[in-house]
């Protein structure tokens, strides 16, 4: 990791339209963020290049857009309002709010609170004298567990039979859909199914910018197998999701995969691992992909009553099949992303600031740049010329180095200069951001040269 702080990066990232405070207009609200101009471009483009890589580019893999309100039946059936709680705490001085699991290993890091239940976790605190980060007392209420589902109401009466819940995860509309999928389709094992979409849960302690958020968008594939395969397409799911990061130009080094131990494994799956990122404020999880066997499908079935099973038209056998889950939130994705390709460049003169973006994810492709006003009606036209292919944007005011630093900060990977000889031989000059090195080139060779350059 370069010797940036984070800090730094978010301050950026505001400044040019990456990210905005939610509600910024009233003040704001907690752990709440808007995508600018840049952000929604790059979030877009990181959404297709996913989209492309584990259903465009997989045969056996479909798609599928579900409900974000679902029948509470559903979430009865996956344990989700039952079991689905964090264990809060609260500081009897001042009154701060805390996971006590994050409580403590924000004490001792080197102690991993997650696996202690409710009753393991209150002895810590008090056999070890956790104090408070913000007042320094030990003084804290007994646990609780809180539910993290949102819940909101449906029709025009607000009582418990019309109460239902913003999904937790996007999970569940893709696996409830699995008959219908497999009908339509005529598909056979093993099929995958990918789901883009938003999903929310009521964080105790949100934080770290857009890392951990309440309300977040999630890059799914559920993958449908015959029981004992189930481990063989887990082991394919890590190393290809793992191939997808470095293909983003993510440094190699700053990724890890952290295979979770038995003891916390949920009791119906055989493995799962996390890809780890070592961001400037530690390790964090970007990528989920766990084994969960046959028991969501197996759930819905016992809850609906309706069969779930599948049979082998070659084996002619009926079993319910396994799922293997590599999922991510595509907010952690963009985090890792843009942190991973900040870079403050020593030159010789001064230091430019650079983001070394993809240039298939990057907000801009192109950045169109006359050397004159004089000049921008040609500018324009060659601007008309490049939209319709990649995402372009003008500029012409400022010194032409100005604005290439402009374009290295937001990660535009070209930019195209028209000079005054441009009239006369219908060349451009090209800039590459990373290299920085020019070349001219004759406008009808653009988009060709552009193309194999860009797209992912």
């Amino acid at each position: 990791m370069k010797n940036v702080k984070f800090e730094t990066i978010v301050t950026h990232l505001q400044t040019y339209g990456f990210v905005f405070q939610g509600s910024e207009l009233y003040g704001g609200l907690a752990n709440s963020w808007d995508y600018g101009p840049l952000g929604v471009e790059f979030i877009n483009n990181l959404k297709r290049v996913w989209w492309k890589k584990f259903v465009q580019e997989c045969p056996m893999n479909v798609g599928i857009d579900s409900a974000i309100l679902m029948n509470p039946k559903v979430w009865e059936a996956t344990g989700h309002i039952a079991t689905f709680h964090d264990p809060l705490i609260d500081c009897k001085s001042c009154k701060s709010r805390y996971r006590a699991d994050q409580l403590i290993e924000g004490a001792f890091p080197n102690v991993d609170a997650g696996k202690m239940n409710q009753t393991e976790l209150m002895a810590f605190i008090n056999e070890r004298n956790v104090q408070c980060p913000v007042c320094g007392n030990h003084n804290f209420t007994d646990i609780r567990q809180f539910n993290m589902m949102f819940k909101t109401h449906i029709g025009v009466t607000e009582d418990s039979q019309s109460q239902v819940y913003l999904r937790p995860e996007t999970a569940q509309g893709v696996i409830i859909n699995f008959k219908n999928i497999m009908r339509t389709t005529r598909g056979k094992l093993p099929l995958g199914v990918a789901s883009i979409g938003k999903a929310f849960r009521n964080e105790i302690t949100p934080g770290n910018f857009t890392f951990r958020t309440r309300e977040f968008t999630q890059l799914e594939l559920e993958f449908f197998c015959a029981p004992g395969t189930n481990l063989k397409w887990f082991a394919y799911w890590k190393e290809y999701a793992l191939h997808f990061l470095k293909s983003l130009g993510i440094t190699e080094g700053n990724l890890r995969f952290r295979d979770h131990d038995p003891k916390e494994l949920a009791f119906y799956s055989k493995a799962t691992s996390d890809i780890e990122y070592e961001f400037p404020f530690g390790w964090g999880e970007i990528w989920g992909i766990a084994d969960r066997g046959d028991y969501d499908l197996t759930k819905h079935q016992q809850y609906s009553g309706k069969p779930l099973d599948y049979l082998d038209p070659e084996t002619n056998e009926k079993f319910i099949p396994c799922i293997v889950e590599p999922s991510l939130g595509l907010d952690r994705l963009a985090l890792m992303v843009l942190t991973d390709a900040y870079e403050e460049e020593e030159l010789e003169k001064d230091t430019r600031v650079v983001m070394h973006l993809h240039p298939s994810i990057a907000p801009y492709q192109v950045a169109i740049l006359p050397l004159s006003k004089q000049l921008s009606e040609k500018a324009k036209e060659i601007l008309a010329i490049i939209n319709p292919h990649f995402n372009a944007v003008y500029d012409e005011t400022g010194s032409i180095g100005k604005r290439y630093r402009r374009q290295d900060a937001i990660g535009t990977p070209f930019c195209i200069t028209i000079d005054f000889d441009t009239a006369l031989d219908q060349s451009v000059t090209i800039r590459e951001r990373d290299s920085m090195k020019q070349i001219r080139m004759p406008i009808e060779e653009l988009i060709k040269y552009l193309r194999v350059k860009v797209f992912y």
